[in-house]
């Protein structure tokens, strides 16, 4: 007697212990869901302390308080910018910072770059790490430091200075040697930083292209004119669009230094919002020069794009 072929295999195959259930694959809308359940903290952050404080910053600007109530008033704080004259002192004070002290500051930073590349240089290393190690300074550490080091009557600068028999000079309380003594701060502190953005650049501008030079005979300039220059042009498009940003929001280095003095010379934007909105508590007026102040950034970093970007 023969059995069928369906009986043969339920008696073949052994019988496993039986599973109260089958087991669940997650389901292809939740697999999609996944990814941003990770992202959501990090979002929830961002809204709460970085759009929030935005968005009410502009809700700010069209209100202004009156009697201790905050009123709407539109337009107005933003109308009373083109009839303030310290906002056109600060305004005018920053641009000077940003056409003499920006230029200069990369420029010594290219060429600084350039050295720390050379093959003739040893313990590369360490210059790199020396000059490189102001930016790791606080910004209000480095501001004391030099407002102590500026002193006119006992600071270290004036008394080498008299050593070889010039005498004091009013480094914070002199309108002109103030910027000046703004303008050597900032240079100290950031041309190492944009010095090793432009070295990393470098370094990867080809060999090939230096050896086609001097076999063409090019001289250090021409080689570094048409080598050099073109190689670092986006690290220079870098460090020109952060260089602008952050002079146009400087604000630790003059308010430790000289507080906007001496006679509103070292006055920033930075530094006069920070007076209206927390030591005359405007803070409509405040908000309406902080979204000006993003809007000058906004039209300087397209500008530079326009001029300094690849036109490829």
């Amino acid at each position: 007697m023969t059995l069928p072929v369906t009986q043969i295999r339920a008696v073949s195959e052994p019988r496993g212990p039986r599973t109260k259930g089958r087991s669940r694959r997650p389901r292809p809308s939740a697999r999609r869901l996944a990814p941003y359940v990770f992202v959501l903290p990090a979002v929830l952050l961002f809204a709460v302390f970085k759009l929030y404080p935005i968005g009410r910053s502009f809700v700010l600007s069209l209100f202004k308080s009156i009697d201790g109530v905050d009123t709407y008033v539109g337009l107005d704080n933003y109308a009373r910018l083109t009839d303030d004259p310290l906002f056109w002192t600060a305004l005018k004070n920053t641009a000077v910072i940003l056409a003499i002290q920006v230029p200069v500051m990369l420029a010594l930073a290219t060429g600084l770059a350039v050295a720390l590349n050379s093959t003739l240089l040893r313990a590369r290393a360490v210059f790199r790490l020396g000059f490189f190690l102001p930016m790791v300074t606080g910004l209000v550490a480095y501001g004391v430091i030099f407002s102590v080091l500026l002193n006119q009557q006992y600071g270290l600068v004036n008394w080498l200075l008299s050593l070889i028999g010039i005498g004091e000079v009013s480094w914070l309380t002199d309108p002109l040697w103030a910027q000046i003594s703004l303008g050597l701060a900032l240079t100290w502190h950031y041309t190492g930083y944009n010095a090793v953005i432009l070295l990393a650049r470098l370094q990867t501008v080809p060999g090939e292209l230096y050896d086609a030079a001097a076999v063409d005979g090019a001289g250090a300039w021409k080689t570094f004119r048409h080598v050099t220059l073109p190689g670092l042009r986006a690290a220079i498009l870098l460090t020109t669009v952060l260089s602008t940003i952050g002079t146009l929001q400087i604000f630790d280095e003059p308010y430790v230094l000289t507080r906007g003095g001496p006679d509103n010379a070292t006055l920033t934007i930075g530094v006069y919002l920070y007076q209206n909105a927390f030591t005359y508590f405007d803070f409509g007026y405040a908000s309406a020069i902080a979204y000006v102040l993003a809007v000058l950034i906004g039209a300087l970093g397209l500008i530079q794009f326009r001029v300094l970007g690849d036109k490829t």
